[in-house]
């Protein structure tokens, strides 16, 4: 599934991409025989660092053939770049945080990876683990099917009739011409609705203009709802975007010169959406929002014909939300692991293990 290369090199960027003001990083390839033979990124992110309090170095963007000598070579010169600056593991891939494209893909290689998600050679794990990589965490993606929607429980449906008359919340659609608002506001709900979260680092002003730049041209306001009380306080968001990755798939990474004549005929037959986020603030957690805009995700896949849902990654630990989705009739399909290596004498495994779904 070939990415946009102009938005590889846009994200890739120091100059361009807002993340590298509060981060560092360092790209290696590994070359044999006057061939590239494999690809890797370390990067230390100093607002994740402080905002968890660790010293974790990380790494992305890892490609590679099957050569355990090679995937060697790439970690070793990754782990050596991050240890000369003090961190204590080599943690990953994120391609750059938990904000981006993240995990190796470990289990659902045969469906295609849809927007914002990777996919990976299933040797990658053989070849991270044969280098002393250990789990540090996992991540769920779950399906859910628009044809199943009788399968629901009722309880979703009660409770989102009952949010607008009970509690004085309803919805409305995102405004796309007001979209850095909009953004801001989806990551007020975001950041205080994942602050928790294992990894988690919230994105800086620069970065909320960044996102809204790059979402503008693939938003559609039927997959983009907020959830508000009558005096206008903010109480939750959804965001899910149409599975482009059906158009990208066509254009061999490139827009011009024909690509874009494909992809405004390819894009009327996107029959897929990845509910990037849906999140509640907490004060608002016992009032059926969450039920509300559920069902806003069904009702807008039956208008405009969307047979399959994928979620955004959950992490494992999360069992509320992974509970969730078992209600919505949903079934993980896909996993995405996130490895490490420690580096000090002193660092504690940030490994954690709960079974799964």
């Amino acid at each position: 599934m070939p990415p946009l290369v102009s938005e590889r090199k846009r994200h890739l960027d120091r100059r361009r991409n807002p993340f590298f003001e509060h981060a560092e990083a360092e790209y290696f390839l590994a070359w044999r025989d006057g061939e590239p033979v494999g690809r890797i990124s370390a990067h230390v992110d100093r607002r994740l660092n402080d905002f968890q309090g660790n010293r974790w170095g990380l790494f992305g963007f890892f490609e590679c053939e099957r050569d355990p000598s090679a995937a060697g070579a790439l970690l070793d010169a990754a782990q050596g770049w991050l240890a000369e600056r003090g961190r204590d593991r080599i943690l990953g891939p994120l391609d750059f945080s938990t904000n981006h494209e993240c995990g190796l893909l470990i289990e659902g290689h045969d469906l295609m990876p849809q927007i914002l998600e990777n996919w990976h050679q299933p040797y990658y794990r053989e070849l991270l683990e044969g280098q002393g990589m250990a789990k540090a965490m996992d991540l769920y993606k779950w399906e859910i099917m628009e044809r199943e929607r009788d399968r629901v429980l009722p309880i979703i449906e009660e409770l989102a009739e009952r949010l607008e008359p009970e509690h004085g919340i309803r919805l409305r659609p995102m405004r796309k011409r007001d979209l850095r608002a909009e953004v801001r506001a989806f990551m007020e709900v975001y950041n205080q609705a994942w602050s928790s979260n294992w990894g988690f680092v919230p994105l800086t002003d620069h970065e909320l203009d960044h996102m809204a730049g790059e979402l503008k041209p693939i938003l559609d306001e039927d997959f983009a709802c907020v959830a508000e009380t009558t005096d206008g306080t903010l109480a939750g968001v959804s965001l899910s975007l149409p599975d482009y990755n059906q158009v990208l798939a066509k254009l061999n990474g490139r827009l011009l010169p024909f690509g874009w004549l494909t992809a405004l005929r390819t894009r009327r037959r996107i029959d897929e959406i990845r509910v990037l986020a849906l999140g509640v603030k907490p004060e608002f957690q016992h009032t059926g929002v969450a039920a509300a805009l559920y069902r806003d995700v069904w009702d807008a896949c039956h208008r405009r014909g969307i047979a399959r849902v994928e979620t955004g990654w959950i992490l494992e630990t999360n069992e509320s939300m992974n509970r969730a989705m078992e209600a919505l009739t949903g079934r993980p399909v896909k996993r995405y692991r996130i490895y490490e290596r420690l580096l000090a004498p002193d660092a504690v495994p940030a490994f954690t293990d709960t079974g799964g779904p």
